[in-house]
Order: C-alpha cells, then structure tokens, then sequence
C-alpha cells in the first residue's frame, strides 16, 4: 500500500525507490516541500526466555534491578536517537513514546508507539525502540539465560514488526 492507501503494483514500488539517485549514489530524502502531518507508528516484538528468567522478572528478583523500569528507559532513549543510528533517517520532533510490556510463562513482549508531527514518518523510531528495550532485557537477564557452556540456547529476540502506522493532516 502507498502512503495514501492505494494499493501498489511491485513496479511502482521499485520505481519510487528514494535512497538513492540515477547513479545509485545514497542520498538522504528531501521532505522540504511535504506539509507536516500527525503521525503514530506502533512497532512490537518479544525475547523468549526461560520460565525462570520471567518469573524473576515479575516478581522483581533479578540481581541487576528492574528489568522492564530500564528497558523502558532504553527504549525510549532509542526512539530519541534513531537518526543517529539509521543513516538515512531525518531527525524527528518526537511528541510521544508509551511503551506496554506483558510477560508470559516463556516470553516478554513489548510494544512501542511513537507519535510526532512533521514531514515523515517515525516507524523506524518505533522499530528501534522495540529492538533495543528487548536488548536491554537481554543484557539484564543474561547471567541467568546462560547455559553450562556460557550459551544462550533458549533466549532470542523474534517477530519484531510494525504493527501500526497511521497519518493525519493537521
């Protein structure tokens, strides 16, 4: 689908190819001239983990602190710095972040809703905040994920998506 709604034919996907120019040279998109717009994207994914780990983390037991009070920090740091780290992303007036975690008897998910008003979208934003609050999940229940040979046999970060995107003119 195209930002307008139509649906869209795979030549005119590949036609509206916008990060490069007719020499395949990089370049950073030019939304100088698009009208600013209310924007929302919703991005979510989950870590598996043992029963363990998440039972340690609901009942607040893990030795390195509050796992989800930290990756919520992390991930809305994330949100805020996504043009640092996704080349081509333009720095975005970010006017929201919520992030919504829910454990389970094997997996924490999270989800993560960025709204800002401009001329572009902000799903990557959302994308990075996801990525890396499970990171720090990760990075906070490690010791305990680990197995005899310093493995994580059982732990991955999985289905990380956009959920929701949606635009509205002011």
């Amino acid at each position: 689908m195209s930002e307008n709604g139509e649906e869209e034919t795979g030549e005119a996907r590949d036609a509206e190819l916008t990060h490069t120019d007719d020499e395949g040279e990089v370049q950073m998109v030019d939304v100088g001239d698009k009208p600013d717009t209310a924007r929302r994207a919703v991005a979510a994914g989950e870590i598996n983990l043992q029963p363990e780990t998440v039972e340690a983390i609901s009942d607040n037991d893990v030795s390195k602190g509050d796992v989800l009070a930290t990756a919520r920090v992390g991930a809305v740091q994330a949100v805020k710095h996504t043009w640092e780290t996704i080349p081509m992303c333009h720095q975005i007036p970010i006017t929201n972040v919520e992030t919504d975690f829910e454990l389970f008897a094997d997996r924490v998910t999270l989800e993560v809703a960025v709204e800002t008003t401009g001329k572009t979208g902000c799903e990557m934003e959302a994308l990075e905040g996801v990525t890396t609050g499970l990171n720090v999940v990760w990075d906070m229940v490690k010791a305990a994920e680990k197995d005899d040979d310093g493995q994580y046999p059982d732990t991955s970060i999985d289905r990380v998506r956009v959920v929701e995107k949606t635009k509205r003119e002011l």
